[in-house]
């Protein structure tokens, strides 16, 4: 594993803090991860986004972390939501400037999974979604629902900011390929239940790498019939 380590992204409001992470070979997929709200001590470093971050780098995705606008050593100002969704563009475009080739998956936890959601489901580019600790019971998301992309929702039972019954029930509301996992006795960071949390996320990762296999199996077969 080549551990390419700390880089800087060109942001709008400056630069963004970033840490790129790259398996040995060819770059066949790359997914991008956003952290916590920043406002709350939310970093790239958060032990949820490095699990996350971790899990697909076990798979031999290329992975990208970095801090909004703000947070560590990242320029400009928390912007509520706004200027966090081209900070996400940004570390999508770097990505792909740099792997071109490679299928582009998007992950993020809590603030980061809710920037996930809105550029990710407006954005023909991500082929797929990890969602962790979205917070369905503080925020309206609504645009989620028509998103027809691959898409994990990933939660605890016990989550303060996302009520099992209020995800279940935004859940039923989704189109398209959705998977959700409920983690027992789990609060908002999965405190305690990270390994379990990695689980989820690698099952979800490896059943939808899986699914692409079977389909290019059974595409080749009609045509060689």
């Amino acid at each position: 594993m080549d551990l390419t380590g700390n880089t800087f992204i060109e942001g709008q409001a400056g630069k963004i803090e970033a840490l790129l992470k790259v398996p040995s070979g060819d770059i066949r997929r790359a997914v991008v991860v956003s952290h916590p709200h920043p406002m709350f001590g939310g970093t790239m470093h958060n032990k949820v986004v490095y699990r996350i971050a971790k899990t697909f780098q076990d798979a031999g995705f290329a992975t990208l972390r970095y801090n909004f606008r703000g947070a560590g050593r990242s320029e400009g100002r928390h912007d509520n939501g706004r200027g966090e969704q081209d900070d996400l563009r940004a570390a999508m475009q770097f990505i792909e400037s740099k792997y071109p080739d490679a299928e582009l998956w998007l992950a993020g936890f809590s603030f980061g999974a809710a920037m996930t959601t809105h550029v990710g489901c407006a954005d023909s580019r991500p082929r797929a979604l990890a969602l962790a600790g979205l917070p369905v019971s503080k925020y309206d998301f609504s645009q989620l629902e028509s998103c027809d992309k691959p898409k994990l929702l990933l939660q605890g039972d016990m989550d303060e900011f996302g009520s099992v019954e209020d995800l279940k029930n935004f859940y039923h509301r989704l189109h398209g390929e959705k998977t959700l996992r409920v983690i027992a006795n789990a609060d908002h960071f999965f405190e305690g239940k990270l390994t379990e949390m990695g689980a989820a996320l690698a099952e979800f990762i490896q059943s939808l790498l899986q699914n692409r296999i079977d389909t290019n199996k059974l595409c080749n077969q009609r045509l060689n019939e």
